[in-house]
């Protein structure tokens, strides 16, 4: 089926208790029932085909994600429906009640989510099942998953995570290429990012404690990865400034990321999550392999500045994309 034959369902939530309306809902109090969605998934035997619903976050790398594995899920025989919505969540419960089959995550944070849900909410902070290592994050949240009804898949190599830029003259100048190599500047920095870094372990305090720079207290309050942020380190209003890995907007501030070579930052790989009941059907787990085997960060940065910076559409750099890796 082409990608602009499929259905793509959108749900906004401005807010904790909104009522959620999709289109093609109809009158049902569930904002993700769809006709035929969740059934028919896992009774295929490997043959293909059935209805699939594939869900997640309605942000641009979300949407992007969701375009690819469903065009590698009906070009396998299934029939695709994509519901995005604001927030996990929102979604979570669906996926976990199987409204919908499958969603595109964030390993480290997803399973951190899942230890919170099956442990506590003071799980995540007194003990962690998440690390730098996807591996073993893996390892540790597929029996909390298990135990929700659900089935985390192979990781991608592509990570979204937390990064820090500089400026290219700022790299040039000082030979920078990794956090390491700016700690050991030994300069005062300014750094840019979100209110609450001096607080968050993997912002100031780990870039203090593990690679021993001196951050110039208060960071500027300018958000994460934003314009406001990467602005300020083009101007020099900061030497250092909170990005994302995937952002694929760095070049046009003439910004750089500093490898996190003594891994601050927690494995947050891009990684399917089925609900189980359709991951019983072992060619979904066949299917969506095929992108985790091929997914780099440089891959999904270059994905996302395609939508935002270029002003393509997400279904046309997915379907693009996977064509170009011999998937399609």
């Amino acid at each position: 089926m082409p990608l602009t034959m499929r259905r793509r369902v959108a749900v906004l939530a401005a807010a904790a208790g909104l009522a959620l309306s999709l289109a093609a809902c109809g009158d049902s109090d569930d904002p993700f029932e769809e006709d035929g969605g969740g059934d028919a998934t896992a009774t295929d035997g490997g043959e293909g085909g059935g209805d699939l619903t594939v869900g997640g976050a309605n942000f641009t790398e979300m949407v992007i994600m969701q375009e690819m594995y469903a065009a590698l899920l009906e070009d396998a025989g299934y029939s695709v429906d994509i519901q995005s919505v604001a927030n996990r969540e929102i979604y979570a419960p669906s996926l976990e009640s199987g409204d919908i089959d499958i969603v595109p995550e964030y390993l480290a944070t997803f399973a951190e989510y899942l230890n919170a849900a099956v442990n506590g909410p003071d799980a995540p902070a007194d003990a962690p099942v998440a690390t730098a290592d996807a591996q073993e994050t893996v390892e540790a949240a597929r029996p909390l998953a298990e135990g929700l009804g659900l089935t985390i898949l192979d990781p991608a190599d592509a990570a979204s995570q937390n990064a820090f830029a500089v400026s290219r003259q700022f790299a040039d100048d000082n030979g920078l290429t990794t956090l390491s190599d700016l700690g050991a500047l030994g300069e005062p920095i300014k750094l840019a990012a979100v209110e609450e870094c001096p607080d968050r372990p993997f912002c100031e305090p780990g870039l203090e404690s593990v690679y021993g720079i001196d951050i110039v207290d208060p960071p500027l309050a300018t958000g994460f990865s934003t314009s406001e942020t990467k602005q300020a380190v083009q101007r020099g209003d900061a030497q250092l400034g909170l990005v994302g890995t995937t952002d694929g907007t760095l070049d046009q501030f003439e910004l750089v990321l500093l490898e996190d070579d003594q891994q601050l930052q927690l494995a947050d790989n891009l990684v399917p999550v089925v609900n189980s009941e359709a991951a019983a059907d072992e060619q979904i787990a066949e299917v969506l392999g095929q992108l985790a085997e091929v997914l780099t960060t440089e891959d999904l940065a270059t994905l996302n500045a395609q939508v935002d910076a270029e002003r393509q559409q997400a279904p046309d750099v997915a379907q693009a994309y996977l064509e170009e890796k011999g998937l399609l």
